[in-house]
């Protein structure tokens, strides 16, 4: 197994790993991060429906940066999953690092109430 094929391998383990831990009570926090925004979701991966969802597009203020952004994304989505009556999550950062604006989000959602 050549070295590109077996990193494909693994990032698909990890992956299955952190999706088999999301509940009803419990859901998947999902990070999707593009050049232009960020987009997060609660998943309940057993019926397998979103839950809540936030963007940086429903984000109105203007002349912000991007980490800023993220985490204004992280407060909404916990003001929403508060609205719902969720308070703890497990944490699903794709493939990404946890730095930047993946870090932000999460400290945002963490800000507004959301536990992981």
């Amino acid at each position: 197994m050549n070295k590109e094929k077996q990193k494909q391998a693994q990032r698909l383990r990890r992956k299955a790993r952190v999706k088999a831990k999301g509940t009803a009570e419990c859901p998947r926090l999902s990070v999707k991060r593009s050049l232009t925004g960020i987009y997060s979701q609660l998943i309940d991966d057993i019926t397998i429906k979103t839950l809540v969802g936030a963007s940086s597009k429903e984000i109105k203020e203007k002349g912000l940066d991007k980490t800023k952004i993220a985490s204004l994304v992280g407060k909404l989505l916990a003001q929403k999953a508060g609205e719902k009556g969720i308070k703890k999550v497990v944490f699903d950062k794709g493939a990404y690092k946890y730095h930047g604006r993946i870090k932000a989000l999460a400290d945002g959602a963490r800000e507004g109430g959301l536990e992981f």
